[in-house]
Formats: C-alpha cells, structure tokens, sequence
C-alpha cells in the first residue's frame, strides 16, 4: 500500500501551515510513498529555508502560480498522486476514503470541494465537500481544495494549453480529463458523523482558508476570471453534469 500514492504539496505565502500539513499526510491510514514540496517564492518576500525533512523540495524563484504542481505531477511514478491547497489539513482516513471510493465504481478526479456549475459560467453553481457535508458520493464538474486521482489521468490537463496562467487549474484539470479521456469527477462522501474522513480537517479548515493570503477573498480579478473561463469551456464544449443529466432526460 505504501507505494501507491505520491503526495504533492505547494507552498508560496502559507509557510506557517506546510509542517501541519506533511504531519497529517504521514498520519494518513494508508501509507504514502513520497511527499515533494513545490515553493512557489513569493514576489515581496525573500525565499525562506522550507521545514520540510524527508520531502523533494522544488524551490522557484519563479512563481509559476497553481500550474506548477500539476505539471510536476507527471514525475510521480506511483499509480495515485494527490495534490493540496496550501491551507488544506487532510483528516487520517482522506486517502482511504479516495481508494473507497474508486472500488465502488466512482474512478475519477476525485477532490475536497466539489462544484456543479447551473448555467453557463462559473457562477451559479453549488458545492458538496467538507465544506458543504455531503452523505453520498456526488458527481461534480470540478473539484478543489483536494485532488486524488490516477496519475495517468493528470497528463489529459495539458492536452490543451491553459485559456489563462492566473487561474483555472481545477476547471483545466476536470474539463480536458472529461475531453480527451472521458473521465468523471467526484466528490467522496463528507459525512457529518465521521470527519476522520473528510478532505480537510474541520478544526482548521475555514480558519487558514480566509486567512490574509486567501485569492479568492483578498484577489478583485479572481472571481471574474473564474467565470470568464467556465464560459469558455462551456461554450467549447464541456458537457456540464446539470446539462448532461438534463439531455439524457430528454
């Protein structure tokens, strides 16, 4: 068990939380095999010596923003690799949670919050995950926060070149894997009873997700972008959940 995951962490301004998060991926129920650090050095800081002892540290003085990791992704050599926000604490029984849920059929991009877009942009939409408990596995359109997923299904992300380098990982990600490998994205189940489960530590998770360096509080554009490039992989093709279910019902 212990060499089927590769575990990829990315660090820029949240530095503080990066011990924290390598002491809850060592802790995890299913053992994994390797953890790489990718430090993304931030533009108004100096580069700082990461505390992270037994991981690859890739350090940039580049910010190559949320592609990078991704793309490092494609050097893991376990058959899973996951991947983690910078304020994500995952519970014990996250991995064992994924693995679950692909051996009951659900074999995907598997994430912690999960998006079901309702019309023809980013926005409105609805979300499942550990911030909005979900009982059941759910079907998304997109996933972040969290991904766990075969590494083979990482290399359809770059089939296409990025609409935008600021932002979109998590919708590249999800509507090119649909695209070019007809592959869903999940949600595992989030139940309220057993939080050992769940993607994101409750205890922490909305506390270091709005904090000062959050983008998506703090950032004017990163909402406006989000959209724009929802509209344009709809437009383009992306056979959003809602629409699916609704032509199926046709």
């Amino acid at each position: 068990m212990k060499e089927m995951i590769t575990v990829i962490l990315n660090a820029y301004k949240r530095t503080d939380y990066l011990k924290e998060q390598i002491e809850a991926v060592r802790n995890q129920s299913v053992p994994v095999h390797d953890i790489w650090v990718w430090y993304n050095k931030p533009e108004d800081r100096e580069q700082v010596e990461l505390d992270a002892p037994g991981c690859k540290l890739i350090q940039c003085n580049h910010n190559f923003k949320f592609h990078g990791r991704f793309a490092l992704g494609l050097l893991s050599q376990t058959p899973y690799v996951a991947f983690f926000d910078d304020d994500t604490i995952p519970s014990p029984k996250w991995f064992e949670n994924c693995l679950d849920t692909i051996k009951a059929g659900n074999d995907g991009i598997l994430g912690g919050i999960g998006v079901v877009l309702e019309g023809d942009a980013y926005a409105p939409n609805h979300k499942v995950g550990w911030d909005f408990p979900n009982e059941e596995i759910e079907e998304v359109d997109l996933v972040g926060h969290a991904w766990f997923m075969n590494k083979q299904y990482l290399r359809y992300m770059w089939y296409e070149d990025p609409l935008n380098w600021e932002n979109g990982e998590d919708m590249q990600l999800s509507y090119l894997a649909q695209k070019y490998g007809n592959i869903k994205t999940y949600v595992p189940a989030h139940p309220k009873s057993n939080t050992d489960v769940w993607s994101n530590n409750p205890k922490t998770a909305t506390t270091y997700a709005n904090d000062d360096n959050a983008n998506g509080v703090h950032v004017a554009s990163h909402f406006p972008l989000r959209q724009r490039i929802a509209h344009t992989y709809i437009q383009n093709g992306w056979n959003t959940v809602l629409k699916r279910k609704h032509n199926e019902s046709l």
